[in-house]
């Protein structure tokens, strides 16, 4: 019966139904359905779901994000890194990625940096005559690497799912994070060269880049304190996300750019985004347990064991799966349902955890720019005021360039590894 759930699911996702209120109904068909439980049991399993410790990090690394962004630091961070890029053909373009190499260690979710750099960016590379869908493109393609490197709400939901440590998974994200700067940086250049895209300004003196620098180096900070007191041992991973948190209040007021009027709207989107996440895992808590019910997890198992033994066949074939997903499915809601399916397949296979913890969340990121449901796509184009034709065509060698270091990443494990191994364990 569990594979005739998901095709149900399936379907239902497909006729329009927002995803949680599907798996909603497919768990009350199948209780229905067996007779041998008490519906009681959906409200149990939907606070079981909810009911972690860990999931604590989601709303205070969510309020640090919203504070960074309406406290000014996004400015001084775009200023910082106008300085260091600006110079390059296509200088704009490097200052996006750079800018959200930044932000990403304050953040954590790939929405909140679109906002945040694409209201500043876009608009300015517009006015200097690149096109709208490249604006959107580069701008929608660089905020995927804030889920990347720490800290990370996407790590946090698939390490309490998978029993994995968040600290691991947020330094293994360290590297690849990194390297995705460099691969869109070198994709905008290409194409910088070929359209004839100028540098944003002239090469900086050293002590403009000092000057910005000293004005940006505060928040510059945020990524060493949620680290360094996890590998440090001083706090765990919600505790750290609350430390990021108040450490954003404090720039925000000492910036003096957050305003009482701010705040009221501010808190209510991180309650929103909090809440949206929190039903999808209790929704997602009852259907885990269906399939655990049904050992699905066991028949995909044993379905990769009969098909190849070969660990490379496999993660190239979970890539594959995934990227469709990503498709037709938010970032959320596919971490939180293939998690608990894939984990037995990745553990039969020796595949590290964390390694595949990495690969799993740069995989289904790819997906939030690029039609037909990403939400960076409709972020970006929405700022930019292009089409989605428009944009689709643009971010093509920028998401060449993400799928490029997905494989590289996949079948170079010490790449994610190196520093979890160097530092955690």
């Amino acid at each position: 019966m569990g594979y005739a759930l998901l095709v149900i699911a399936a379907v239902v996702v497909a006729l329009g139904m927002p995803i949680v209120f599907a798996m909603g109904i497919i768990a009350l068909v199948y209780l229905l359905l067996a007779g041998d439980f008490s519906l009681v049991t959906i409200p149990q399993k939907i606070f079981t779901g909810m009911d972690s410790f860990l999931l604590l990090a989601i709303p205070f690394f969510v309020l640090a994000g919203a504070l960074m962004n309406k406290g000014g630091v996004t400015r001084r961070l775009v200023d910082f890194a106008s300085t260091l890029v600006g110079h390059i053909p296509g200088g704009l373009g490097h200052v996006t990625v750079v800018a959200n190499v930044i932000m990403a260690g304050m953040s954590g979710t790939a929405a909140a940096d679109a906002v945040a750099t694409g209201t500043v960016l876009i608009p300015s590379m517009v006015r200097q005559g690149y096109s709208k869908g490249f604006a959107a493109a580069i701008s929608a393609c660089a905020a995927t690497i804030g889920p990347i490197i720490p800290p990370s709400v996407s790590f946090v939901i698939f390490g309490s799912i998978a029993s994995v440590s968040i600290g691991e998974l947020f330094l293994a994200g360290v590297i690849p994070g990194l390297l995705m700067g460099v691969y869109l940086m070198g994709a905008c250049y290409i194409v910088a060269r070929r359209r004839g895209y100028g540098a944003a300004n002239k090469r900086a003196r050293l002590g403009e880049i000092g000057r910005a620098a000293w004005h940006a180096g505060p928040a510059l900070l945020t990524p060493v304190f949620v680290i360094g007191v996890m590998v440090g041992g001083i706090a765990t991973a919600t505790e750290a996300a609350a430390v990021a948190a108040l450490y954003s209040l404090i720039l925000a007021i000492c910036y003096g750019e957050l305003r009482w009027r701010d705040i009221q709207p501010m808190l209510t989107e991180v309650i929103v985004i909090t809440a949206v996440i929190y039903l999808l895992l209790g929704v997602f808590n009852i259907l885990s347990w269906i399939l655990a019910i049904e050992q699905t997890p066991q028949a995909i198992t044993a379905f990769f064991l009969d098909m190849t033994d070969n660990w490379i066949v496999v993660l190239l074939i979970i890539n594959g799966v995934v990227l469709l997903c990503g498709m037709f499915m938010e970032p959320v809601p596919i971490i939180v349902l293939l998690t608990p399916m894939l984990m037995p397949v990745i553990v039969k296979y020796g595949i590290d955890p964390v390694h595949f913890g990495l690969v799993f969340v740069l995989n289904i990121l790819i997906g939030v720019v690029h039609p037909p449901i990403g939400t960076n796509m409709f972020i970006a184009c929405s700022i930019a005021r292009c089409s989605v034709g428009e944009f689709t065509r643009e971010a093509l060698p920028f998401i060449g360039a993400l799928i490029l270091l997905l494989l590289l990443v996949t079948y170079v494990p010490e790449i994610s590894l190196f520093l979890p191994k160097l530092l955690a364990r």
